[in-house]
């Protein structure tokens, strides 16, 4: 159902470089990019994370309450996204672990304009 996700930036070209980096550690690869708008993916036909300077010309902002979270396969894969993801100057929002009862394993951080993302491995993981 989901084709691809928009999150926009203030910070372009340093966006890049951080989703260039982060992403390729879980196999994605930059899609396309312009000079306002790139896409990463696994292939074009699979669903996408974007990042775009706002069309309207205004600064991006936060959605509050938003967050993309990046299914991984592994927990070792949760905290090489979020180790790497502080590194390139995100910030920590929650370290790898458990969270609740079911058996969801994640790591929460944001980018460099204050998006959220979640790594994360399904309850039904190994």
């Amino acid at each position: 159902m989901i084709g691809y996700v928009t999150i926009g930036t203030n910070q372009f070209i340093d966006a890049l470089t951080f989703y260039d980096e982060l992403l390729k550690l879980v196999g994605a690869k930059r899609l396309w990019s312009t000079d306002s708008m790139a896409a990463w993916g696994l292939s074009r036909e699979l669903p996408a994370l974007c990042i775009s300077k706002p069309f309207n010309g205004e600064p991006a902002a936060v959605g509050n309450g938003s967050m993309i979270a990046l299914k991984v396969e592994s927990k070792e894969q949760v905290s090489l996204l979020h180790a790497k993801a502080l590194e390139l100057g995100g910030t920590c929002e929650g370290k790898p672990g458990p969270r609740g009862s079911g058996g969801f394993y994640g790591a929460y951080f944001r980018d460099l304009d204050g998006n959220k993302l979640n790594a994360y491995l399904p309850a039904s993981s190994p």
